[in-house]
């Protein structure tokens, strides 16, 4: 376990968005991205994305935005040490943004993203 606090966290997940290329940020719509400590439903979820990803929008017009949502202590759990969890933010980062494009779970596995 590497236990972090909230500071530190949101720091990685930022370090995580980061590297998130420009293209495609400017693609990104309507998702707001957050940190909770964990899910109450499954404590060892990592990351979980809500909402209607990009590529089955059609009649989308005062819809709220769509979550993307960070589990701190999951995380801190699932990591050894703190390079563990740096990659690891990061990698959960971009899996749920990539669900936010219509990737799948499954996809996202065969190019090595989880």
């Amino acid at each position: 376990m590497q236990l972090v606090d909230e500071a530190t966290f949101e720091e990685l997940v930022g370090r995580g968005l980061d590297l998130v290329p420009d293209e495609i940020w400017d693609m990104m719509d309507n998702v707001v991205v957050l940190i909770e400590d964990a899910n109450a439903e499954e404590p060892d979820l990592l990351g979980l994305y809500e909402g209607i990803p990009l590529v089955e929008r059609d009649f989308y017009a005062g819809a709220l935005p769509d979550r993307i949502t960070i589990y701190r202590l999951a995380l801190c759990d699932f990591c050894a040490d703190h390079d563990e969890l740096v990659e690891e933010v990061a990698v959960t980062v971009v899996h749920e943004i990539a669900h936010h494009f219509g990737i799948s779970d499954e996809a996202l596995h065969a190019w090595g993203w989880g």
